[in-house]
């Protein structure tokens, strides 16, 4: 049996200033509330900034597409056939009590997150068949019967936590008492629901680390919580907090426009380019809803989606239609299906829609000049195909209006939704569009009790384990899970445990856009934008490296100035 020990030695990542000051602040806004300090479970709404206290096993490079380095770990061993992995803790890390981290707290942190933590947890973690101490500094995995290439990194990305903190607490329950870690900040002062302060551990025992060089400079870092993003805009002008991302393209158009600070040059706003796969932002059916099962009826309302009115509309032009669900990568679906993807996607000919084999998924187009006539002949077409009628105006089955609900959790998003429920109800389709505040919509979603949200599913270069939890038939019913749409299909659990299982990188990619093949030709999702850019605007406070990695603008690598001058 072959063993591997890798010790890649590096001084630190190239997108950082090893020689970055230390000090100052950098304040931050977050939307909604928050009411926990836990972020590792389903109950509550974790605060801003709440996993800086926590650290994993190994560190992945923000620019390349799937590499770890040692963070808590010092070395990784596995065999040939990758059938188990053990990690060596570093002798120097340490919680911020004081004691020294331990294979127990390793397999702790395994076992409670899989059982009391998130759902995503449970998916992520299950092609482990154990996980045991084989030293005071060792653990190990063994892995299921199987073939997972990643497992190995996948086990890297696990959070440790102090298995003697967490005696005799309840780990599932929302806390306000903060949690012990091991990471470069701790919990400062904080008012629940309103702001938290994270306060940099002056004897972090990672600091020199190389994975951690140049990195975390700030002395503290601030997350203030507002109401939803105009009023977090204004207040981000007014000086209340430092560095914004901006996420809506109306507002990075005008909404800048009368910032004191970007015209007498306090202030700076750039768009950094990424190369980062873009994923998959859509409206979601809940196909566990009896309204979208049928793909007719969910294709159909894809044809009222004008993108092309809603882009040079109200985005100015900004965004580009999202084609595949992994889009702005290799990963996405081109031209027809090739002899590797055929490989996989032939067995399954007959559970799979036929177009997979013979057209290029394209959402439906229109000229974006607001006339979507035709669009709208097609999508009746499709409804009477699986048996709606307009009766009185109404579209109807068996009697019963076709009613359903788009639910939101931030205004902004109502005027994009309302256009496109007009044109629904051109269709004589009852389209409410619903705002609700962040604690309720995080419960409906975690109980999938809607009928419509919109959602970002989004991906990594080197996908695996988590297309398990975003499309599997397992995953459907797990609360809190983010298989939103309710996907349960034979099919396509075939095509995941194959993607997962890919022995090399030419292997993945092919896997990979046979998977967008099927899930976008059985209309799960209505796709809508991505961006190829960063936008950022920040208060001329800050220095920040010379390169920005691949994955895109990284602000813990910033600094402050301030902090240069002392």
């Amino acid at each position: 049996m072959v063993h591997r020990n890798i010790r890649r030695a590096f001084s630190q990542f190239d997108y950082v200033n090893p020689n970055a000051p230390k000090g100052g602040e950098i304040r931050l806004a977050e939307t909604g509330g928050w009411d926990t300090l836990n972020p590792f479970t389903v109950k509550g709404e974790a605060a801003g900034g709440s996993d800086l206290p926590f650290e994993t096993l190994m560190i992945e490079s923000a620019d390349e597409p799937f590499s770890e380095y040692g963070l808590l770990a010092e070395s990784i061993e596995f065999p040939a056939d990758r059938s188990w992995v053990a990690f060596t803790l570093r002798p120097k890390a340490r919680w911020h009590d004081g004691k020294p981290i331990t294979a127990d707290d390793v397999v702790f942190s395994f076992d409670i997150l899989k059982t009391k933590g998130h759902p995503r947890y449970r998916f992520y973690y299950a092609a482990v068949d154990k996980v045991e101490k084989v030293g005071e500094r060792k653990v190990r995995f063994t892995f299921k019967p199987g073939d997972n290439r990643e497992l190995p990194l996948i086990l890297g990305q696990l959070p440790v936590l102090p298995k003697h903190y967490w005696k005799g607490r309840d780990f599932a329950a929302t806390t306000l008492e903060p949690p012990l870690g091991s990471g470069p900040y701790k919990a400062g002062p904080f008012e629940t629901g309103r702001t938290v302060t994270w306060v940099r551990v002056k004897d972090y025992w990672g600091a020199d680390l190389p994975v951690r060089r140049g990195q975390y400079n700030f002395d503290r870092i601030r997350y203030d919580s507002y109401r939803d993003t105009t009023v977090a805009l204004e207040a981000f002008k007014a000086g209340e907090y430092d560095w914004r991302l901006e996420m809506e393209a109306k507002k990075w158009a005008t909404g800048y426009q009368d910032w004191s600070g970007l015209k007498d040059g306090r202030g700076l706003k750039e768009a950094f380019p990424n190369q980062r796969p873009a994923g998959m932002q859509a409206y979601v059916y809940n196909l566990r809803r009896p309204l979208f099962q049928d793909a007719k009826v969910r294709e159909a309302l894809a044809y009222a989606f004008d993108f092309e009115w809603t882009n040079k509309t109200l985005f100015y032009g900004q965004y580009k239609r999202t084609t595949s669900f992994f889009a702005n990568s290799d990963m996405a679906a081109t031209g027809l299906p090739g002899p590797k993807e055929l490989e996989v996607l032939e067995p399954l000919r007959d559970k799979v829609p036929p177009q997979v084999f013979t057209s290029v998924y394209k959402p439906p187009e229109t000229e974006g000049d607001g006339n979507i006539r035709a669009n709208l002949r097609a999508a009746m077409r499709l409804l009477e195909e699986a048996g709606w009628t307009v009766q009185n105006g109404k579209l109807v089955k068996d009697g019963r209006p076709f009613v359903f609900e788009i639910l939101l959790v931030q205004p902004v998003w109502e005027r994009i939704a309302l256009p496109f429920a007009r044109n629904l109800e051109r269709l004589g389709i009852e389209a409410n569009v619903r705002v609700v505040d962040t604690a309720q919509y995080k419960n409906r979603v975690d109980q999938y009790d809607y009928d419509m949200v919109v959602q970002v599913w989004g991906q990594s270069q080197s996908p695996g384990n988590e297309q398990a939890s975003f499309w599997g038939s397992a995953a459907a019913d797990a609360v809190g899970g983010q298989n939103l749409a309710g996907i349960k299909n034979p099919a396509i659990d075939a095509l995941v445990a194959a993607l997962i299982a890919a022995p090399d990188r030419e292997t993945l990619v092919a896997r990979a856009r046979a998977l967008d093949r099927v899930l976008l030709w059985n209309h799960y999702v209505i796709p809508q934008w991505h961006l190829g850019v960063d936008r950022v605007a920040w208060w001329d406070k800050f220095g920040r490296p010379a390169i920005t990695p691949a994955s895109g603008v990284r602000p813990m690598a910033w600094w402050a100035k301030d902090a240069a001058k002392k």
